[in-house]
């Protein structure tokens, strides 16, 4: 029997081991609602979201109680982009965003366009990545929201989330960021850049259950948040921000999985940057002129590379490569339609095509990637 080998980990990863096995008990003997008081099986859970919530700060180098609970970061990017947007109308409706935003970025800009608000999306450069000039020649007086993503889904791309901080702070302009990619496989401290006031994660890019994730909210020097409507009303959760039942068995999951993260994070990002150098070794090795890399080379999430096969077309090759290897072509949210990332790039309709992406995991190994030799 052939064994797959799973390189689509952009798309989603598997539930590590630690991380099934934590959260076993909160699907089957602990019940408890969290929000609910004083009884035992109410407290165990209370008690486990705030573990779950002090280790995903820990890996995010944040306070805990900026840490939002969310079904995952489309819920996130919604929550913060139209919350942030209806809050500040009377202050300006200009928003500024990029080409290469995922669909749950993108996708809510142009849907503020059509009830009031101008949008302007920046183009990027040959490697999907925007320059803080292009950030700050763009904001205006009525600019209220930048969001831009850290790292590209499809190309690995690292935009310079640091420089724009400092830019959107000394314009006092919310900024937030779509860091979905870049959990676990890049180093970073939220206390480092005061100028980034929200992020969204998810789970599942990690190694922790689907369902889930968070949205990174700044407090301000007095601990409130920024003034911006919740995007679910109800029972008042997280700090009446994002009202809802905790899923306590998928944060618990989520708290496991960033303190795997957390532990693991300089010798995954070894591993997966020996894993990508092998990659880019073995397809060279065997494919020499008939293929072309997108991806930059440096300044990158390990792991990710995007090729194109020239004159193959990519759906028939996903295809007769899906019973040995699980690869994809782009973004997993976006398939039915040629990605927007590449065409954003310069990529001509029949290169778009043609290009396969592969994502690797900290846990394979270079003899798994040899598999390649015999295509």
């Amino acid at each position: 029997m052939i064994t797959l080998l799973y390189l689509d980990n952009s798309a989603t990863t598997q539930i590590h081991p630690e991380v099934k096995e934590a959260m076993l008990p909160f699907l089957l003997e602990q019940f408890g609602n969290p929000s609910s008081k004083y009884y035992e099986p109410a407290t165990y859970a209370k008690n486990a979201v705030n573990e779950a919530r002090q280790n995903i700060a820990k890996l995010l180098g944040c306070k805990t109680d900026e840490v939002l609970f969310t079904s995952g970061s489309t819920e996130s990017n919604n929550f913060v982009i139209k919350g942030i947007a209806d809050r500040r109308k009377n202050d300006g409706k200009h928003i500024i965003t990029t080409a290469t935003e995922h669909p749950s970025v993108l996708e809510v800009c142009k849907y503020l366009e059509t009830i009031g608000f101008e949008l302007n999306i920046l183009p990027v450069d040959k490697y999907g990545r925007v320059s803080p000039a292009q950030v700050a020649a763009a904001i205006r007086p009525e600019t209220i929201l930048v969001t831009i993503q850290w790292g590209n889904n499809e190309l690995g791309t690292l935009n310079p989330i640091e420089e724009i901080a400092d830019i959107c702070l000394q314009h006092k302009v919310f900024f937030h960021s779509d860091a979905t990619q870049i959990v676990g496989k890049v180093a970073f401290s939220l206390e480092d850049i005061p100028g980034l006031q929200s992020i969204s994660i998810s789970a599942h890019k990690y190694f922790g259950p689907k369902g889930v994730g968070i949205t990174f909210l700044r407090q301000d020097q007095y601990n409130l948040y920024p003034s911006i409507t919740p995007l679910l009303h109800g029972g008042g959760q997280e700090h009446g921000l994002r009202s809802g039942t905790l899923a306590v068995h998928n944060i618990v999951g989520m708290g496991v999985a960033s303190k795997i993260a957390h532990a693991k994070l300089a010798q995954n990002i070894q591993q997966l940057q020996e894993l990508e150098a092998y990659l880019i070794e073995l397809l060279v090795a065997k494919f020499g002129q008939n293929i072309k890399f997108n991806q930059p080379k440096e300044n990158k999430i390990p792991g990710i590379v995007s090729v194109q096969f020239i004159s193959l077309n990519n759906e028939i090759l996903v295809k007769k490569l899906a019973p040995i290897m699980a690869v994809s072509t782009g973004s997993a949210c976006s398939s039915a339609k040629p990605s927007h990332v590449l065409t954003a790039i310069g990529l001509d309709l029949n290169e778009v095509r043609q290009t396969i992406r592969f994502s690797l995991s900290p846990y394979i190994s270079k003899d798994d990637l040899n598999i390649f030799k015999q295509l």
